[in-house]
């Protein structure tokens, strides 16, 4: 017995996982199947039921705008716009624009589309063909250019649910216009806008809202010369003859970044203005070396501007970036003046060397010379450092009632109190200072190896406290 019942057991077994198990599986695929089949048929009967397939009649009339969903049925219609910003490709200061890829999508009550969702069974519908219904005539204010993306199938998407909610979404790539401001360029922030309008229905039949949570969404971008600081959304319904229009508005703040400029625009410019004073240490007789080096710095610099205006548009007002180019070239353009005034001195001198040559080979001035010897270190350098800054010539004069024997007073002057003593004496030493360098042209040389850097500093200065805190109050502004 016990043999015959294993027997049977084990053949059951073996009729269960051939037989029993497999006609199971198939019987489930085929309910699933003829499910999903039933469902196919469900919507394409709803469907043809709600738009009007396969009747005597037309049923559902998309020239016809839906009723109002709050205000009764002769309210306007609402619709509630939202979008995905996907990209920013490009933003130009030359042509005031920028490219960006959006997902637009607008949710609106159309009350004609309702239909029984059959328990659950059906959550919405989509359809591929979003002319067969109504759709609202947004249209984009400030596009340039535009189309919608075709690559593989239309990127359109529109859902219709039980309630007569639709949804309609498509994927567009836009070129906008935006009016930038670039007083401050490149510490600039520009406002460009998204406006989105209705074109021919007033506000009587159709409005446009923002959707209350999250209107938009911004994907991760990666732009070159930019950063997305900031956006807002409003609205900017306006009127004109024809009636009163609804229409929503996205604005983006742009932050620029300036690590790009101070390499390619600050930097350089700062190197060529050093450079030109590099003829400031060099022999006055170099002449090729010190013009060649001036006239290249001053093209270089001329060039430099040209590249910069090539990538902005000719504008009427003063840009803070021309502020500092011109100022640069000044210093550059001041450096080859210095030379030239550095030669015509030193030709001046020459001359007069030479006069002074013929002259002591015809008469002798010894006695002057004497004279001249017996006075003090101090009343030399004093007298020629004022022919040197133009000053009126000095003679020695004696005062009575003074210890020192003489002072350096003007041919007409008379004696008084020694207050300027003290002053004298500053003037002293720093014309003692330049008498170290024998000629007038090497002096001009070594004053303007102080004079260039120190007024190129003050100008830096000024101008970055100057930009710097205009941009600290924009950013107070916009907190």
């Amino acid at each position: 017995m016990k043999s015959v019942l294993s027997v049977t057991i084990i053949c059951l077994s073996y009729l269960f996982e051939i037989i029993i198990i497999p006609w199971i599986i198939v019987s489930m695929i085929t309910l699933e199947s003829l499910s999903g089949e039933s469902i196919k048929s469900l919507e394409k009967q709803i469907l043809d039921q709600i738009l009007g397939r396969n009747t005597d009649r037309q049923i559902y009339d998309n020239r016809i705008r839906p009723n109002g969903s709050s205000h009764g049925n002769d309210g306007p219609c609402e619709v509630t716009v939202n979008f995905l910003i996907r990209s920013i490709s490009e933003i130009s200061d030359l042509d005031m624009e920028y490219a960006t890829q959006l997902t637009f999508r607008e949710e609106w009550l159309d009350d004609r589309l309702k239909y029984d969702n059959r328990d659950g069974q059906i959550k919405y519908l989509t359809l591929t063909d979003p002319s067969r219904i109504w759709l609202p005539d947004l249209f984009f204010k400030n596009e340039k250019e535009g189309h919608f993306h075709d690559i593989i199938m239309p990127n359109v998407l529109l859902r219709i649910h039980p309630d007569g909610r639709v949804l309609y979404s498509v994927r567009i790539s836009l070129v906008l216009a935006c009016s930038m401001d670039l007083k401050f360029y490149p510490m600039d922030n520009q406002w460009c806008d998204i406006i989105m309008a209705s074109y021919g229905y007033t506000t009587k039949d159709v409005i446009f809202y923002w959707q209350t949570k999250e209107p938009v969404q911004v994907q991760m971008l990666n732009l070159p010369r930019f950063q997305l600081s900031n956006y807002t959304h409003n609205y900017c319904t306006s009127k004109t003859i024809t009636g009163e229009y609804s229409c929503i508005r996205l604005e983006l703040c742009f932050k620029r970044e300036f690590s790009y400029y101070l390499i390619h625009i600050y930097l350089p410019c700062i190197m060529l203005v050093i450079v030109s004073w590099v003829s400031f240490w060099l022999d006055p007789n170099a002449i090729p070396a010190r013009v060649s080096l001036g006239v290249t710095t001053l093209l270089t610099m001329a060039t430099q501007i040209s590249s910069i205006n090539s990538s902005l548009p000719p504008v009427s007002y003063i840009k803070a970036v021309d502020v500092w180019t011109e100022a640069c070239l000044t210093f550059v353009f001041g450096a080859l003046l210095e030379f030239a005034l550095v030669n015509y001195v030193s030709r001046c001198e020459a001359q007069k060397a030479a006069l002074n040559r013929c002259s002591v080979g015809k008469n002798s001035v010894f006695d002057t010379q004497n004279q001249w010897n017996d006075s003090s270190t101090h009343n030399i350098d004093f007298q020629e450092g004022a022919i040197f800054f133009g000053m009126k010539p000095m003679k020695r004069k004696v005062c009575p009632g003074r210890r020192q024997p003489s002072i350096m007073l003007p041919e007409d002057g008379e004696c008084g109190t020694d207050e300027s003593s003290g002053d004298d004496d500053e003037l002293t030493r720093w014309f003692r200072w330049l008498k170290k360098f024998p000629t007038r042209s090497k002096r001009i040389d070594v004053v303007s190896r102080i004079f260039f850097p120190a007024m190129f500093s003050l100008f830096n200065l000024v101008y970055w406290l100057t930009y710097l805190s205009v941009e600290e109050e924009k950013k107070k502004v916009g907190s």
